[in-house]
């Protein structure tokens, strides 16, 4: 009788260690490895960590805004946690300079997978139609980034979507950026 009891307390032993095992692997599913859950596991990412691409988008007819897209990417071996909006300016050498300013309330971090990529949309007032300069405040090729919580900043160039320079005329002190979100794949 007593060889019995044993018996029983190791099968309800393994029963329990079977169910503890399917729940953390159902759960594990669930939250997936891009979650927010998980991005509590990873460290911040660095803007070294990153790699990124601004393109000037093609400006509508008779329109006084200008529409870019900021694309970063994790040239890392591993995940980092992308945590809200990213610094981005443009500026003339010590002078005039328009900075990003986020919409809306902070986006929620997103756990960026190895070779995962945000994007972010931008939208800034832009020289008026005929007057290709305009009295705008910035103009520069290059826009100056650097990643959420990092104070490294790097300079990188403005593309059109061809690939070809572009001019940022930004005739505001305010460059409006949407919520970073992560893109499919």
């Amino acid at each position: 009788m007593r060889n019995g009891g044993a018996v029983r307390r190791r099968s309800l032993l393994a029963a329990t260690s079977a169910a503890l095992v399917l729940t953390v692997s159902a759960g594990l599913g669930l939250t997936g490895c891009g979650s927010q859950r998980m991005a509590a596991l990873h460290a911040n990412c660095t803007t070294k960590g990153l790699r990124w691409k601004l393109t000037v988008l093609k400006k509508p007819a008779h329109s006084k805004h200008r529409d870019a897209r900021l694309t970063i990417v994790n040239k890392t071996s591993r995940p980092c946690v992308f945590g809200g909006y990213p610094f981005f300016e443009v500026h003339v050498g010590k002078g005039p300079l328009a900075d990003g300013k986020g919409r809306g309330s902070v986006p929620p971090p997103i756990d960026l997978r190895a070779g995962g990529t945000v994007t972010t949309g931008l939208r800034y007032k832009d020289s008026e139609p005929g007057n290709p300069t305009g009295e705008c405040m910035v103009s520069n090729v290059e826009a100056t980034v650097a990643a959420p919580h990092d104070r490294e900043q790097w300079s990188i160039p403005a593309r059109d979507e061809s690939g070809r320079r572009a001019l940022l005329n930004v005739c505001d002190t305010a460059i409006w950026m949407s919520p970073p979100k992560e893109a499919a794949e």
